[in-house]
């Protein structure tokens, strides 16, 4: 039985490896050993790790690192407790290799800690740009520091090549995210309703915006901008607004959206809608709005379009139903009156077809020795010019 340790620092994280967590959770060979970081032990963000307790998890251990703090420093001090508490976490697992997502700085943390500790990693997402966020240098730091590369677009696989790791060590698998909307029976609409304590109107809107962490004291104006955009369409459309994750100026976007929902009757504002709820709400709305990377990820896959706002996810590989919009209320006003009318029903997701999570495990099962992963060699890759 070998020890596969899956790390998850938020929610949004926690859905894209659901499936896979599942599958190791089944496979006879393997061990599944959680460990639950960042946002899901913090009373701020909801304690979501007891939706991986109900989903029928054990979550192995818990490593506290999040202070309360959303400035720069907060962050960089947080990720310096992660260093630590992770080191004493996985020395007393064990594990036989690592398996994290994405680019967040609770996964840098982890991933640093297991580099030292020579426990090879298997890194879900890399390749990707964002260059908005201090995301993008996280992503690819994590990248040289993994041993499986399991990407989620051709693209991505190409430069995560550039960056000198071996072809051999990287799979095009798709994204997980598209194997949860596949596997999830959504609720209906009146049940979605009961659950939220939301009454959908004709028209409907999903709204999260992040903060764009390398833009400084920009998130102010920012959502400025946003909760004027959609004060245009008045209360006969439905808002449902999901909040930020922590990152540097969470609060401020936070405590504005908790504001303006407080007076409209047609507005309501959640920390976290959970995985099924929120796949759900997607299936419900008519347009969702912001800069999350799920607008990229999963909506196309529902058919709806996206308005996706600003920089932070800047380069990424989007779907044709994917309608870029700058940050002032007037482009922001234009692009929903757009992705209103727009017909989704041909577009073709890029990110592949759900069938993710198998490939991940099926690769890590062909390995006898994650250990011999460990001493990589650089992989030239000699680019043809003329």
């Amino acid at each position: 039985m070998r020890k596969i340790c899956v790390v998850t620092g938020t929610r949004a994280e926690y859905g894209l490896l659901y499936p896979i967590m599942k599958r190791i959770q089944d496979e006879p060979t393997m061990e599944l050993q959680i460990v639950a970081t960042g946002a899901h032990l913090s009373p701020e963000f909801g304690l979501t790790y007891k939706c991986i307790e109900s989903d029928g998890f054990t979550i192995d251990a818990k490593v506290e690192m999040l202070l309360s703090s959303d400035t720069a420093v907060g962050v960089a001090k947080s990720i310096g407790l992660g260093v630590i508490g992770f080191a004493e976490v996985l020395d007393r697992l064990n594990s036989d290799i690592l398996v994290v997502l994405g680019d967040r700085y609770e996964i840098l943390a982890a991933v640093q800690a297991a580099m030292v500790a020579r426990i090879p990693v298997a890194h879900i997402a890399g390749g990707d740009t964002t260059e908005g966020a201090i995301d993008e240098a996280i992503r690819h730091s994590i990248t040289k520091m993994a041993h499986l590369h399991f990407v989620t677009n051709q693209q991505a696989a190409n430069r995560v090549r550039q960056m000198g790791e071996d072809p051999q060590h990287i799979f095009c698998v798709g994204s997980p995210g598209i194997d949860a909307i596949k596997e999830t029976p959504l609720l209906s609409r009146q049940e979605l309703a009961t659950e939220l304590d939301f009454t959908f109107l004709e028209k409907n809107l999903l709204i999260t915006y992040h903060p764009v962490t390398l833009e400084s004291a920009a998130a102010k104006w920012q959502i400025e901008e946003l909760l004027k955009a959609l004060d245009y369409f008045g209360p006969t459309m439905g808002l449902i607004i999901t909040k930020p994750n922590a990152d540097t100026d969470g609060r401020i976007i936070s405590e504005m959206i908790d504001s303006y929902v407080a007076g409209r009757t047609n507005a309501k504002a959640f920390v976290s809608l959970g995985q099924l709820r929120y796949l759900s709400t997607i299936a419900q709305v008519d347009v969702v709005v912001g800069n999350s990377s799920s607008g990229l990820y999963e909506v196309p896959s529902f058919k709806k379009p996206t308005v996706n706002i600003g920089d932070r996810q800047k380069g990424r590989l989007a779907a044709k139903s994917v309608i870029h919009s700058g940050y002032k209320s007037e482009e922001i006003r234009d692009a929903i009156h757009q992705a209103l009318g727009y017909d989704c029903y041909d577009i073709e997701n890029p990110y592949g077809d759900g069938n993710s999570a198998s490939q991940i495990v099926a690769i890590l099962n062909s390995y006898d020795n994650y250990k011999l992963l460990l001493k990589k060699h650089f992989y030239e890759w000699v680019v043809d010019r003329e």
